[in-house]
C-alpha cells in the first residue's frame, strides 16, 4: 500500500531533488504543504521536517476522471519528503492499491499501475 524508502540526502537536496524527477516525468507539482511550519505555527511542539507534495499529470488526471468522477477525491497523488527520528524518508501511497479499492473499473486499474511507476522513479531518481 506504501512506497517507502531512506535517503543519506539532506532534507532540503532531497526535496530540491523530487522537484526535478517531477518534472523529469513531465508531472507538475500543483502545490507543496510543510506540515511542519504549519503545525509548529499552530503552536504544536513538532520537531521533524514534512513536506508534502502535491503532484499531477494532467493527461493522466483527465483519463481517471473521465471513468470516474468520484475520483476526483482522490486526486491529485501527494509525494511525502519527511524526517523521522533523524532518518530522511520519502514515501507515497500508491495509486493502484487505493485506486482499485475505491473503483472496479479495469482500465482505472491499468492507468493507476502506470502513475504508480511514473511516482515510484520520481522517488527514486530523488532519493
Amino acid at each position: 500500500m506504501y512506497y517507502l524508502v531512506e535517503s543519506k540526502k539532506s532534507f532540503e537536496q532531497v526535496v530540491t531533488d523530487l522537484e526535478a524527477a517531477v518534472k523529469n516525468h513531465q508531472f507538475g507539482v500543483l502545490h507543496v504543504h510543510d506540515l511542519g511550519a504549519t503545525l509548529r505555527n499552530k503552536g504544536i511542539d513538532f520537531s521533524e521536517q514534512c513536506k508534502v507534495f502535491e503532484v499531477c499529470n494532467p493527461q493522466q488526471a483527465a483519463k481517471v476522471l473521465a471513468l470516474d468522477m468520484r475520483l476526483n477525491m482522490a486526486l491529485p497523488c501527494r509525494i511525502s519528503v519527511f524526517s523521522e527520528n533523524g532518518d530522511i524518508k520519502i514515501g507515497l501511497i500508491k495509486p493502484e492499491a487505493m485506486l482499485v479499492a475505491l473503483s472496479d473499473n479495469a482500465e482505472l486499474a491499468v492507468i493507476a499501475k502506470q502513475v504508480e511507476q511514473q511516482l515510484i522513479s520520481m522517488v527514486d531518481e530523488a532519493q
